[in-house]
């Protein structure tokens, strides 16, 4: 895949929020789902877009909360957005995160020595949210729009 458009594919949903991100169900790939609005003024409906990061093999994924907002959002009704109303601490029930900054790193260790075992070219990408920090080495992007009806 090619650095620039795959930086550009980047480009296009920081600031989105981020609704879910994960291995897919056959294990293979990760995705990552974002939402993406754009200004009422423009009439471009909302979209949630599907990025499918093919052949990955390794994934890392880190809290990019601070310690102490971390101890204040121990409390189990914070995983829920009705009964989190009140409560001091991270509400972990809006269930997205606003995507920072996602960019391509520099050639990794790890994408070298995987791409030399595969055969394939390897890349590594870094997606900043809200809440987490993720680290994907992968080989292709795919990128979809889901339907309107799409939901977790």
């Amino acid at each position: 895949m090619d650095i620039t458009a795959l930086s550009e594919a980047l480009d296009q949903i920081e600031d989105g929020a981020v609704v879910h991100h994960g291995f897919t169900d056959y294990l293979r790939d990760y995705e990552v789902v974002v939402y993406m609005t754009a200004d009422p003024t423009t009439s471009i409906p909302p979209a949630h877009l599907r990025y499918l990061f093919r052949y990955c093999v390794a994934a890392r994924c880190e809290t990019s909360l601070v310690p102490r907002v971390w101890q204040k959002s121990l409390d189990d009704r914070l995983i829920d957005h009705a009964t989190a109303d009140g409560l001091d601490g991270w509400v972990w029930g809006v269930k997205w995160a606003n995507l920072e900054r996602a960019r391509v790193l520099p050639e990794s260790d790890a994408a070298r020595r995987w791409a030399d075992e595969l055969g394939i070219d390897l890349h590594t990408v870094r997606i900043e949210m809200q809440v987490h920090d993720l680290d994907l080495v992968f080989s292709e992007l795919e990128i979809t729009e889901l339907p309107a009806s799409w939901e977790k």
